[in-house]
């Protein structure tokens, strides 16, 4: 059975007298570094971006060198991308671990593909929100928590889940909750959603926008209707309350009707197929092999990528649509 750890199975007193170190002040490094400083912890920030390190600075952190953060810290959270985090743990990480130490990873892509393995006698965990980066603070600051993934790798100390837990009171999470979950199944389930539910939506928006406007109804009014209103939004943001099916229930009978009576038509013995054989290529590696080759090319085939797609004409009369609700979009 899943365990779900709320407020009532973290204890700060684990975090006493120990210091924090944030290496990578992100979206997602800014909203950890801010969370836990309020809530009391002893916060070392590392970061090398010129803009970030001022912006770090305007919120009265310290700017310390990687090595030196890890020096003094008890606790490392490594939070820049996962693509150079490798090299970074490898140089600057690494050569000053210490018996004690704990590594918190918020993704747990590195140890799950083998490229990073932390030496035996560290301790290794995870707090992977499931929320975007800002949407940590957001909520934080609102007094609302947020779902975490959560997983213990190594525990050598024997005190690895109470200090992982206390982090994760700390950081807001378990408000919401915090889910424990085997530590691969994250890099695996968040590559999955990346690479099968995300490409769908922006096949059949995308589709739908064109077969919509080549049939003639304006630009502005076919994709309020698909995605700028916000409506599929609110439709998503109430089954996260009370779930896919209750969240339609709700909606008027001719919708429901619509819907039931229609799935059916789009259904595809090739999509669960397809699925599968993605999930497939990620738990073998091959897309972590493909994307570290990626990464060493610079990003030669993601430029491309974005390329063709900004190329599209959809873009320009969406840019044009925003522009008529006054949004101001910049290219």
């Amino acid at each position: 059975m899943t365990m779900i750890y709320t407020e009532v199975h973290g204890d700060l007193s684990y975090l006493d007298g120990k210091t924090v170190a944030i290496i990578g002040y992100g979206s997602l490094g800014r909203s950890v570094a801010l969370n836990l400083r309020d809530s009391g912890l002893n916060v070392l920030v590392s970061e090398t971006d010129l803009e970030r390190v001022t912006t770090l600075q305007e919120a009265g952190f310290q700017l310390v060198t990687i090595s030196e953060a890890v020096q003094k810290a008890q606790v490392i959270i490594l939070l820049v991308p996962n693509e150079t985090m490798p090299g970074i743990y490898l140089d600057q990480i690494s050569p000053q671990l210490r018996r004690g130490h704990m590594l918190i990873f918020a993704s747990a892509y590195n140890l799950t593909f083998g490229f990073i393995e932390p030496p035996p006698f560290v301790d290794v965990g995870l707090i992977a929100p499931r929320i975007l980066g800002p949407a940590v603070r957001e909520r934080f600051t609102a007094g609302e928590g947020f779902y975490s993934f959560i997983s213990v790798a190594q525990d050598s100390s024997g005190q690895s889940w109470p200090l992982l837990l206390a982090l994760a009171k700390a950081l807001g999470t378990l408000r919401a909750g915090a889910i424990e979950i085997a530590f691969q199944w994250e890099a695996e389930l968040d590559l999955f959603v990346q690479q099968t539910i995300l490409p769908l939506m922006h096949l059949v928006f995308t589709t739908a926008a064109n077969l919509l406007i080549n049939k003639g109804y304006t630009p502005e009014a076919a994709l309020t209707e698909l995605y700028l209103s916000g409506e599929i939004n609110d439709y998503l943001e109430r089954a996260t309350q009370s779930g896919l099916l209750q969240a339609l229930l709700l909606a008027p009978l001719t919708n429901q009707y619509g819907t039931f009576s229609r799935v059916n038509r789009f259904s595809d013995l090739k999509l669960e197929r397809l699925m599968e054989v993605t999930l497939d290529e990620i738990k073998e590696g091959n897309f972590a092999r493909e994307w570290s080759k990626e990464y060493a090319d610079g990003y030669n085939r993601l430029k491309k990528l974005i390329k063709e797609q900004q190329t599209m004409e959809l873009w320009e009369l969406e840019k044009q649509a925003l522009e008529m609700f006054g949004q101001n979009i910049e290219s």
